[in-house]
């Protein structure tokens, strides 16, 4: 969810509510959809993919497209199978947010669109984005899109040519509302649509189509999921699958039917709070094992979360990814990537950004940061040749491994599929600790992965020093 906290502001929330006609709130509603299994069927290509985040107006001094194009071969080189694309449309000017301290020139939003099926010009062209598009499918790289159904700025071109698009609160147009605690958000600059209008719809789902039929995308990141009636996800995707098998990744959490509506992926935010906690000395590797038990009764099989360090709201408005986890960024990177979600790089982490990139303004990632690309395709080729870990249900659960002395910092587990192991320990503290594994079932002949993939013989109740965040990623292939 977009998160422009530096602008959160407290306005007459009760006055709105007062005023607000119950039919908004019957829009707002997620009632439960018929689920689907068959609809929903993960693709093959997504089972052992990971993600990456481009932030095309960060990623260079020019912004554009092109300059995006040219850098692919370099997230090929990472191992990512997913390219997810942030906005490319053209914004608004009207009520365009800026930070005040902040001298270069104010951009806006990239979720203020003016225009669902248009490039933006500053980005390049639409045969731009196609040649991206083409270099991205001759890579093996699969290309989302991020599309943005609950609202448009208040200058778009539906705002011109199609007000009744609109939600109106006393006969005006209003700022998004929370569809949980009912009360307008603070997003200033961008206008809420309203699904209660059957043409809204069929906009909305019109330009779905134009992205998949007119430049072959892959699939789209849906902001705000949760601001959509479910009923409509169901509509989306039954008119998606006429076209082409699309990958869809919801950014939300607390609806686990958009897993059985409309999408194959979700977003891991309750994990990503967990693990800065742990980072942070205030929760320990046990809540991991009571979230992992939680989310295995809450959430379709088939669907898939999203887990991360950083994305470009985590970045932007809570820290940087050494801000959250200090020194031990590749060790929760390495979690996230060897649990049963599906990893994500954001533009920049394999360059070790260590800062927080402007939402509204142009600031480009340095480019000259540490290289991290052989720390993530160790990861990455290990998912790809490893089906214990490939993603969600199509990899092997996630049993924990006892240490003989119950240590509460340690996390180690192990994952099987079809012959395929992994044995897991990760030191989640900042403390050299002396421990050993309880039992037998893990030991055996392993590949140190983060280690060259030199030999590595675990013992039946083997003893283990592991120094601060220090961790091991062990496989049989």
């Amino acid at each position: 969810m977009k998160k422009n906290q530096i602008f959160r502001i407290s306005f007459g929330v009760a006055v709105v509510f007062l005023t607000c006609s119950f039919s908004i709130f019957q829009i707002a509603k997620n009632d439960p959809p018929t689920p689907n299994s068959k609809t929903m069927k993960v693709p093959d290509w997504a089972k052992k993919a990971t993600i990456y985040e481009l932030n095309i107006r960060q990623l260079s001094k020019q912004g554009t497209i092109a300059k995006a194009t040219e850098y692919l071969p370099k997230i090929k080189a990472l191992g990512v199978d997913i390219v997810w694309v942030m906005p490319i449309y053209p914004l608004c000017e009207t009520n365009k947010k800026c930070n005040p301290e902040t001298k270069t020139e104010c951009l806006g939003s990239h979720y203020a669109a003016y225009d669902f099926k248009a490039v933006n010009p500053k980005y390049g062209s639409s045969q731009d984005f196609k040649n991206f598009v083409t270099k991205a499918h001759g890579l093996g790289l699969k290309v989302i899109l991020d599309f943005v159904p609950d609202h448009t700025g208040w200058d778009s071109k539906w705002m011109k040519e199609h007000p009744e698009y609109f939600t109106k609160i006393n006969g005006k147009m209003t700022t998004p509302i929370d569809p949980v605690s009912k009360n307008p958000t603070d997003w200033t600059d961008v206008a809420m649509l309203d699904y209660g209008n059957k043409e809204l719809r069929a906009a909305i789902t019109d330009a779905h189509v134009y992205w998949i039929k007119e430049f072959d995308v892959d699939g789209y990141r849906e902001d705000v999921a949760g601001y959509v009636p479910d009923d409509y996800w169901g509509e989306l995707r039954t008119a998606l699958d006429k076209v082409k098998p699309v990958f869809m990744l919801a950014e939300w959490e607390d609806i686990p039917d958009h897993l059985n509506s409309c999408f194959q992926m979700n977003y891991g935010w309750k994990f990503h709070a967990l693990i800065k906690d742990i980072a942070k000395g205030k929760e320990n590797a046990n809540s991991i094992e009571n979230y992992l038990s939680q989310h295995k009764t809450k959430f379709p099989k088939q669907g898939y979360q999203m887990m991360f360090t950083q994305n470009h709201d985590e970045n932007s408005w809570n820290g940087t990814e050494r801000e959250s986890f200090g020194d031990a960024g590749n060790t929760f990177t390495a979690l996230c990537f060897t649990l049963d979600g599906m990893g994500l790089i954001l533009s920049g982490q394999e360059m070790s950004l260590d800062k927080r990139l402007s939402f509204f303004h142009k600031d480009e990632i340095d480019t000259k940061g540490k290289s991290r690309t052989a720390f993530f395709n160790s990861l990455t080729t290990l998912k790809h040749n490893n089906k214990a870990i490939w993603n969600g249900a199509d990899g092997g659960d996630v049993e924990r491994i006892a240490t003989a002395d119950n240590n509460s910092n340690i996390f180690a587990f192990s994952r099987k599929k079809s012959g395929n192991k992994v044995v897991c320990v990760y030191n989640l503290s900042k403390e050299t600790i002396k421990t050993s594994l309880k039992g037998k079932d893990f030991a055996g002949t392993y590949k140190n992965v983060m280690s060259g993939n030199v030999t590595y013989n675990l013992k039946a109740d083997q003893a283990l020093t592991l120094k601060p965040w220090e961790y091991l990623v062990l496989s049989n292939q």
